[in-house]
């Protein structure tokens, strides 16, 4: 039988500590000039080398050659008292826990007070010393207090709120910490080398990770390891299917999926944890600590070096492209949602469901209509149109795809023979009169490719492209008083639509290149859907609004209804839920303005193929204002006045007769009295 790791690799000197130079640096300097205490509470977490640094503290002041840090270990105190050694009479080890009654201070009072046998100090090391009661560590405070010369104690602890302050006042505390897991695994591969057995850092890294700063800890799930290690060595295979860890490829799949909001594969994850017998909690605990160590690598690019990660630097790779994919937003409320996971998954009955309803609702990042569930669906958006490729089957053939905006085209490029649309320049009409918006409709339409055939030269000019259509669908715009119209020139022998003069928010960007509104137009129902799942108001708001000119910054929006356009302009999160609407369907990430123009109405879609005529409609009823003209009128007609109520002479109510009880329900229901019983 091999000896544990933990017991092999015990440190025997002050400098062998690891983790703890907070506590071995000062006792090393107060043993060398001669100022060690005669008592000392060392408290911390288990496995951290409270017990061992007190063996070294007595090792020091027992060798012959000291008292001194670091000891010889050839003399009789050294090697009675190094690691694994035979013990020393002069140096006893208690444990409180079985030793904690008044009668064992008394006996242990009584043994103090005799010389050491062979050392310089008589060392006791209490172990648990929380486990003392009340009256053995009164019993033990004025021995603690004033020792005799050759006396020290050590007591050591991992709960030192329960030592009485009494014992803490006349103790030198030193609190240990536990050890980062990056210095646990450079100790664990030292200890691995002089074994002689070989390991992938990645394994490394999940051991010291469990060991959870933890050094006894951690060396006895590496001896757990080594012994059921292969001719391979320590591998990370082993290290996930005995620790019990998810693996990190399927932490990689969730992240992935979540960044492309893949339902499928979110939902193929769940089915591999469950088929794999994985437990559902340890899975989202991984999951939850991959999704903190993104969030510190979001806001510190060198988080490593910094220390407040401790991963190998392939996984570290790894998470730096998913990192440049998800957003602080989203990576925090997909935090929150796995942390409330968590919970519910304690004493679940059904995990699974637990696991894919938790999917369900990382993919719905916006459901409960929070701030910070909106931020992280804008977010999710942006990611989007920055990173990912549109390649849904039937995607309009204008609206740019999420990888990219809209490119200008280039001024220099040779432009094609279309006299009418390339030198007819915007001709302006009567500001009375309502824009001729079914003409550019028709005249974009007529532009776009058709399905499966070569596509259409691009119109270049020396002004923009499709000047024409876009100031034609443009709202008029009121000429200031003084304000010249400019002259009408006909440049094209063929008859064209009179076009409007361009509006304020148009002719304000007029130095981005305007665009085609055919696919806008064809997809714009979809788009006041979208609003309409959003926000019903914000749907209510900009019902009637059609699209009458967009460029690469911006998409005009001629609205009938003046009062319902104040609103929505003067509320800002109406007009976003608007611009996100446009972003969903249309996949444009532009702003939205809004004119007044009453004479504004649904655009129709331009369609490559005539539709069939629809069927003759039934003759339409009253209007909604006329029925409700006529409720009102119906209401007006049976309302009585307060003081016209009054009840008339010949009303038999208003007969009081003084009936009550019987004679009043025999007269008003015709009660007969059958059978009558003598309660008393």
């Amino acid at each position: 039988m091999s000896l544990a790791l933990y017991r092999t690799y015990r440190p025997g000197r002050l400098a062998d500590v690891i983790g703890q130079e907070h506590v071995t640096v000062p006792l090393a300097r107060a043993i060398d000039s001669g100022r060690a205490h005669h008592a000392y509470l060392f408290t911390g977490p288990r496995g951290c080398g409270k017990t061992s640094t007190a063996r070294i503290l007595a090792r020091s002041l027992n060798c012959e050659k000291g008292p001194t840090s670091d000891p010889c270990g050839e003399c009789g105190s050294c090697i009675d008292l190094a690691p694994n050694g035979p013990g020393s009479i002069d140096v006893v080890e208690m444990d409180a826990a079985s030793h904690r009654g008044i009668d064992d201070a008394r006996e242990l009072r009584e043994k103090a007070m005799y010389a050491p046998a062979a050392s310089r100090y008589k060392v006791y090391i209490i172990d648990e010393a929380h486990q003392l009661t009340t009256d053995a560590a009164n019993a033990l405070l004025k021995l603690i207090e004033e020792p005799p010369p050759h006396l020290m104690f050590v007591f050591a602890t991992t709960e030192p709120d329960k030592i009485l302050a009494t014992i803490r006042s006349r103790t030198h505390h030193y609190p240990y910490r536990l050890v980062t897991a990056r210095r646990l695994q450079e100790h664990l591969a030292w200890m691995c080398d002089q074994e002689g057995v070989a390991y992938e850092d990645e394994a490394l890294a999940l051991v010291a990770r469990s060991g959870a700063g933890s050094v006894r800890d951690a060396q006895s799930v590496l001896g757990q390891l080594i012994a059921g290690s292969g001719p391979e060595g320590l591998t990370y295979a082993d290290a996930v299917a005995q620790l019990g860890f998810t693996d990190a490829a399927l932490l990689d799949r969730v992240i992935d999926a979540l960044a492309d909001g893949d339902g499928p594969a979110l939902f193929d994850v769940v089915d591999s944890v469950v088929e794999s017998g994985l437990d559902p909690r340890r899975f989202a605990t991984d999951l939850l600590e991959r999704l903190r160590d993104l969030i510190v690598l979001h806001e510190v690019p060198d988080a490593v070096g910094a220390g407040l990660i401790d991963l190998p630097d392939t996984t570290v790779a790894t998470m730096q492209g998913q990192v440049q994919r998800l957003g602080l937003a989203q990576l925090s409320r997909a935090a929150d949602l796995v942390s409330t996971g968590l919970s519910e998954l304690k004493g679940a009955t059904a995990p699974r469901l637990q696991l894919e309803l938790l999917m369900a609702r990382l993919l719905l990042p916006a459901a409960d209509g929070s701030e910070s569930s909106m931020a992280a669906r804008l977010e999710r958006l942006e990611h989007r149109v920055t990173f990912h490729v549109d390649s849904q089957p039937g995607a309009p053939a204008a609206a740019p795809g999420p990888t990219s905006r809209p490119a200008a085209p280039a001024a220099a490029a040779p432009a094609p023979a279309e006299p009418v649309a390339a030198a007819q320049p915007a001709v302006p009409a009567d500001p009375s009169g309502p824009p001729a918006r079914p003409a550019a409709a028709a005249r974009s339409a007529s532009g776009a490719p058709a399905a499966g055939g070569p596509p259409a030269p691009p119109r270049l000019s020396s002004v923009a492209p499709s000047t024409a259509p876009t100031a034609a669908a443009a709202p008029p715009a009121h000429p200031a008083p003084g304000e010249s119209a400019e002259p009408v020139v006909e440049a094209a022998p063929e008859p064209a639509a009179p076009a409007a003069p361009a509006a304020p928010a148009a002719r304000a960007e007029a130095d981005a290149p305007a665009q085609d509104l055919g696919p806008v137009l064809s997809m714009w129902p979809a788009v006041l859907e979208a609003l309409k799942s959003s926000s019903r108001v914000a749907h209510t708001l900009a019902e009637g609004a059609v699209p009458v000119s967009r460029d690469q910054r911006q998409l005009v929006l001629a609205h009938p209804d003046k009062v319902r356009m104040g609103i929505l302009r003067g509320n800002k999160g109406h007009l976003e839920l608007l611009r996100i609407a446009v972003l969903d369907v249309l996949r444009l990430d532009i702003d939205v303005d809004l004119v007044l123009d009453p004479g504004a109405a649904p655009m129709p879609a331009a369609a490559p193929a005539p539709e069939p005529e629809p069927e003759p409609a039934a003759p339409a009823g009253p209007s909604p204002r006329e029925r409700a003209q006529a409720a009102v009128a119906e209401e007006q007609a049976t309302t009585v006045a307060p003081e016209a109520d009054v009840a008339s002479e010949d009303d038999p109510d208003v007969d009081d007769s003084g009936l009550s009880g019987l004679a009043l329900v025999q007269r008003e229901l015709g009660g007969q009295v059958m059978t009558e019983y003598d309660n008393g």
